[in-house]
């Protein structure tokens, strides 16, 4: 096979099991070894090191302990000394390179996050961080050649780190409130969808004397029977914001499979994500940095902008992917521009302060200091986000390129629409703008704004749109898709429906 095809930007995926008709395995045993063989030569050769040291976890899925075990035995032979944590959280993979008494020359995580069951993968990280795209290609390019290292056999032990890391995180609560169990007398409920976050209930909540009781989907199941971990996901969103009214609770949490996203549910049933939860982590980071910039992927609202202004801060909105975003803010930094917190729409954020890795247990972490803060100081979680602007609709329609030739033909249709917009009375192209085209519109053309990008993997344009005004958004689908119909290769069916 061609193992380039498991690159997924910054990630190695593929299909592990069966079970979804026409798709077949392509993540095999001969496939998991070969990667592992060819991670052990990208780490002696960037590293110099012959004697590495590697920790390897996974998440729930039903394929990971055979994915797990094929890897580890091919790095092994290729002269590694492994460590097998079993079940953990991609973050804590990461914080295993960097924690004292850790130190690992490299890691993986054997995760393919809210994807179907069938659907596994890899994450590389060291020290350095997790791997960028062109990392993947090297390893997938020593993956697919014969070459060894030549070393003697290394060796396989299994190990534990999710307790050292449970406590980094528990330990910064407690450094922050200054009390050994800040959160006694608060009720917290966790929905983890059977995912790898459950660990955050019995070693980070309850140690620092929170109520957990009503809690969901703690233990790990990879065939995901309750409902997909995915913060992003309707029905994962109905079941914590269920959990949260039954119980009582002050805050409800959810994590992704791997748990490096999270959204929450505040105490009064209202969803804290997309929006919402990049403006409440901004406002609390505005007040400990002020003037910091934020960046965000491309499809946040223009209350969300309007709203760190507000706070003095800086919006700098950038590209889809978490990669993306985060390299984004590092870039500013390292030119001397102060960015805290880069941050997707989907629940990926990184912050400054933690290796600017995307930790949603951390982000969680972040929200419960300030839940214990404002008892304190009398305030709630609720009030921080009070004056966000948040629009009255918004809307995304997923439109297939019908093309083998994807990327250009997309990108002709984005080109057409850029310079359709700049002409077009009540549309007005947003500036600064990296990703598709953005136009805003006035109040007689729908008051609100779009955005049209070329997907960052699959043949497709998404569509998102967001109107001020109700109705405002068939209005804007209408005027679009009297530009979009030109394009017989597109399949704007659901666009044109909503318009009509």
């Amino acid at each position: 096979m061609d193992y380039k095809k498991l690159q997924n930007g910054s990630d190695i995926r593929g299909v592990a099991l069966e079970g979804i008709e026409g798709q077949n395995v392509n993540l095999t045993e001969q496939v998991a070894k070969d990667i592992g063989r060819g991670f052990a030569l990208w780490l002696i050769k960037k590293t110099g090191k012959k004697d590495l040291r590697v920790a390897v976890g996974r998440d729930s899925r039903l394929s990971g302990a055979d994915l797990s075990e094929w890897l580890c035995s091919a790095l092994v032979d290729a002269g590694v000394s492994v460590t097998d944590f079993k079940m953990a959280s991609t973050p804590a993979m990461f914080m295993s390179t960097v924690t004292d008494g850790y130190n690992y020359d490299g890691s993986v995580m054997i995760t393919a996050s809210h994807l179907p069951f069938n659907r596994n993968g890899f994450k590389f990280f060291t020290a350095n961080g997790g791997l960028e795209k062109q990392d993947i290609k090297e390893i997938l390019e020593y993956a697919e050649s014969k070459e060894n290292t030549g070393l003697n056999k290394g060796s396989l032990t299994d190990g534990e780190f999710m307790d050292a890391y449970s406590k980094i995180l528990a330990d910064k609560i407690r450094a922050a409130t200054g009390e050994e169990q800040p959160l006694k007398g608060f009720k917290i409920v966790v929905d983890a969808g059977n995912g790898a976050g459950g660990f955050y209930v019995s070693k980070v909540l309850e140690p620092l004397g929170a109520d957990t009781n009503g809690s969901r989907y703690l233990d790990p199941d990879g065939s995901f029977p309750n409902h997909i971990p995915n913060p992003e996901n309707k029905e994962a969103m109905e079941s914590i914001t269920e959990a949260v009214k039954e119980t009582g609770a002050d805050l409800g949490i959810i994590f992704d499979t791997d748990v490096d996203r999270a959204g929450a549910v505040l105490s009064d049933g209202s969803e804290l994500n997309r929006n919402r939860i990049i403006a409440m982590l901004s406002a609390i980071l505005l007040r400990e940095h002020p003037g910091t910039t934020i960046v965000t992927d491309s499809i946040t609202s223009t209350g969300l902008a309007e709203f760190i202004k507000a706070k003095g801060g800086i919006h700098h909105r950038f590209k889809r992917g978490y990669r993306n975003v985060i390299n984004e803010s590092i870039r500013l930094n390292n030119l001397g521009q102060d960015s805290q917190l880069a941050i997707e729409t989907s629940g990926h954020g990184a912050f400054k302060e933690n290796y600017f890795l995307d930790d949603g247990a951390y982000i969680v972490t972040k929200l419960l200091i300030e839940l214990a803060r404002g008892k304190k100081e009398g305030y709630t979680l609720e009030s921080l986000i009070a004056d966000l602007g948040e629009p009255k609709e918004s809307v995304e329609f997923r439109m297939n390129i019908l093309v083998e030739d994807f990327k250009s033909y997309g990108q002709d249709v984005i080109t057409a629409l850029n310079e359709y917009a700049a002409n077009k009375s009540g549309w007005s192209v947003a500036p600064d703008n990296f990703e598709g085209v953005r136009v805003n519109l006035d109040k007689d053309h729908g008051n609100g704004w779009f955005l049209l990008r070329l997907s960052l993997h699959d043949p497709l344009l998404p569509l998102n749109i967001e109107s001020n005004d109700v109705g405002g958004a068939k209005k804007i689908a209408g005027e679009l898709a009297e530009f979009i119909k030109q394009y017989d290769k597109l399949d704007a069916k659901t666009l044109i429906d909503f318009a009509e």
